[in-house]
């Protein structure tokens, strides 16, 4: 090949490979290599092709109803993929095949019901997987397998029933569940066994009557623990044990909740923040963790005023917390504010001594 035959296919490759790292259509592009690529609401129906050297790549706002097999097998240096409001219905198996690197991954606000087997292959690197707001119905086991450094998985608002025994398979490092408004009313034995390190629980607005004592007895480092507005009316001896001495906070708000078993808060010492308002409450357990408390919300219960709640009204004058929780019972005090009643002026709190003697 002659020196100007040399130059002239030099120039043609330069320029197709020009074309190939060209930003796509409607798109924006920074830094060199293509590394952010903004397809924000670009009207596209498919997925772009971009560099193999792009780092994020956003195309929130688009239509792809289906991810198929291999839809970005190409952009192997992904570490950050945004596919928010873009009507996705289902997700292939390896429709995230060759992404080793990606980290965070957006899915939230679409019609996901479908997520083929397999669909997560390759992100074993993937750290954070936001898929609130669909119409996820059911995590099938194994379906979670492939992501071992899993760390925040976001399921809120989609239309779960039930957790069953392999959903979180695979997930062992996951520290930060949500799983709000959902349609959950069961969480079975076992079906948190892979995830006994969560530090965050959320499974507030759920369709749930009973505490999952056994499911829950497996979790040991919960901090912030969330059941708010799940009808349960009970919380049993022993519910919080297994991770009481690192849980912080606790939300039991909105519950018709009407009673606390004698144990129910055996082992909980580092309670700082707990939310009880709105429920049936008249009366609080012997072990009630006032100890640590720095913020408790108490209104809108029916409280029975004896000596029984005399420890709260003291912790409530120690504490300086303001609230507007009234008696509903015995009649006399009805109406009255808990800091203000004289329904506990006459009630002699037990020493520790005194509770030493009582077992004699």
């Amino acid at each position: 090949m002659d020196r100007t035959a040399f130059l002239l296919s030099l120039g043609l490759l330069l320029g197709l490979s020009t074309l190939l790292q060209a930003c796509p259509q409607n798109c924006h592009c920074h830094g060199g290599d293509l590394q952010h690529v903004i397809c924000d609401g670009a009207g596209l129906r498919k997925i772009p092709k971009v560099s193999e050297q792009t780092r994020l790549l956003n195309l929130q706002r688009n239509n792809f109803p289906k991810l198929t097999t291999n839809s970005f097998k190409e952009m192997k240096g992904l570490v950050s993929l945004h596919l928010q409001h873009c009507q996705i219905k289902e997700i292939s198996t390896g429709a995230f095949r060759g992404l080793k690197q990606l980290v965070y991954l957006y899915l939230s606000n679409n019609d996901i019901s479908v997520i083929k087997q397999g669909a997560f292959s390759d992100l074993a690197a993937l750290t954070y997987l936001y898929m609130d707001h669909n119409k996820i119905l059911d995590l099938p086991k194994g379906t979670l397998s492939p992501l071992v450094n899993l760390f925040v998985l976001q399921l809120s608002n989609n239309k779960i029933k039930e957790i069953r025994p392999g959903a979180f398979t695979g997930a062992k490092v996951l520290r930060w569940l949500y799983l709000s408004n959902n349609d959950i009313s069961t969480v079975q034995p076992g079906s948190l066994d892979e995830v006994e390190n969560l530090a965050i629980f959320h499974l507030d607005n759920n369709s749930s009557s009973s505490y999952p004592v056994t499911a829950m007895s497996k979790l040991r480092v919960v901090e912030d623990l969330k059941l708010s507005h799940n009808p349960l009316k009970l919380i049993p001896d022993y519910a919080f044990q297994s991770f009481g001495r690192y849980m912080e906070s606790l939300y039991l708000n909105n519950m018709d909740l009407e009673r606390f078993s004698d144990k129910a808060f055996t082992g909980v010492t580092t309670l700082k923040s707990l939310h009880i308002g709105h429920n049936r409450l008249s009366q609080l357990p012997g072990n009630f963790p006032y100890s640590k408390l720095e913020n408790l919300t108490l209104s809108s219960n029916p409280w029975h005023c004896s000596c029984s709640l005399a420890p709260l009204r003291k912790w409530l004058d120690s504490s300086g917390i303001r609230t507007d929780a009234t008696c509903a019972t015995p009649s006399q005090y009805q109406r009255q504010q808990l800091r203000e009643t004289s329904a506990f002026r006459s009630c002699k709190l037990p020493t520790k001594r005194s509770r030493k003697g009582s077992r004699h």
